[in-house]
């Protein structure tokens, strides 16, 4: 009896003896037993860290080692690693002010393109809500100051490192976040058309047409002209926006076979209000001009209407 308890014994110190070791390897590098890791040793466990795709750890013994071994050998590569790896932890505030801070502190490093390239991943990443992959969102209509900052990061990026190898992704990118901003105008001026803002919707659907050209939103912005420069009074400025529309886009649904625009059509909001219908259409409400012709002219938007 008395060696089967010392048996026992054993065993269960045998067993906390590993766990506590195995618990060591789990908090690879903590500041525990830092003090007697050099450098190199820092960077090794972080590279296991991130090659498991273990992040907390990865962030917490990269920031370790920058403050141990802020001039060493490994530092600046650290630094940029510590921008992706708050990157993929979705801690998107944090990799945009590391990267923020490599660019200002290394200027010429030879891949300083990177921290760019993340932090307009960054800043892409921060347009999109946390539900936006489970329920269909129309990104255009939320804030989209995160959709200008990335479109500025990325023209930087190009426009500083045009060979950079993250370029093509980057100009891809720009594609969509440039096609992004003009729909968001077009909100705007259909926001503004039924408050009865006239002036601000023709300047919206101007600043498309001038700043987003070959955008799918620049026949909207065209329309919004149209419709504006007709409810103003100024008709000579509306057929000047009516014949580039019907040049361009003659398919355009408020245009007729022989290139008219029907000012008094409704593309969204067709039909005459709850009102009209509880009068008998003795009170009519007519619904404010707006324009959407995404599933027309926007085949991505057309293959996310497929998709969802």
């Amino acid at each position: 009896m008395k060696n089967f308890a010392r048996i026992l014994l054993i065993l269960t110190l045998t067993a906390i003896a590993s766990c506590s070791w195995l618990s060591s390897e789990d908090n690879d590098g903590s500041e525990d037993n830092s003090g007697a890791y050099t450098e190199r040793d820092f960077y090794e466990k972080i590279q296991r860290s991130l090659n498991s795709q273990n992040w907390s750890v990865a962030i917490s013994n990269l920031q370790l080692l920058e403050s141990q071994f802020p001039f060493g050998k490994y530092a600046e590569q650290a630094q940029l690693e510590l921008i992706y790896a708050q990157y993929k932890s979705a801690d998107y505030e944090s990799s945009i002010a590391s990267a923020e801070r490599f660019i200002r502190l290394h200027p010429q490093h030879p891949n300083v393109d990177y921290a760019f390239y993340v932090k307009g991943l960054c800043e892409i990443a921060k347009i999109s809500g946390f539900f936006t992959g489970f329920i269909p969102t129309d990104n255009s209509k939320r804030d989209i100051g995160s959709a200008r900052d990335a479109f500025a990061t990325l023209t930087e990026l190009l426009s500083r490192f045009p060979n950079s190898p993250y370029s093509p992704d980057a100009r891809k990118r720009l594609l969509n976040l440039r096609n992004l901003l003009a729909r968001s105008e077009i909100n705007v001026a259909n926001y503004y058309f039924s408050r009865g803002a006239l002036v601000a919707a023709a300047n919206r659907g101007q600043y498309v047409v001038e700043n987003f050209q070959q955008s799918p939103a620049v026949a909207d912005g065209l329309a919004v002209m149209a419709q504006a420069y007709h409810m103003l009074g100024k008709q000579q400025l509306a057929d000047n926006a009516v014949k580039v529309l019907a040049a361009n886009y003659p398919g355009y649904p408020s245009l007729d076979e022989s290139g008219n625009f029907d000012y008094d059509s409704r593309m969204l909001n067709p039909s005459n209000s709850f009102l009209s219908k509880l009068t008998l259409g003795l009170i009519a409400q007519v619904a404010p001009p707006a324009f959407d012709t995404r599933m027309i002219y926007n085949k991505a938007a057309q293959q996310d209407e497929k998709a969802n």
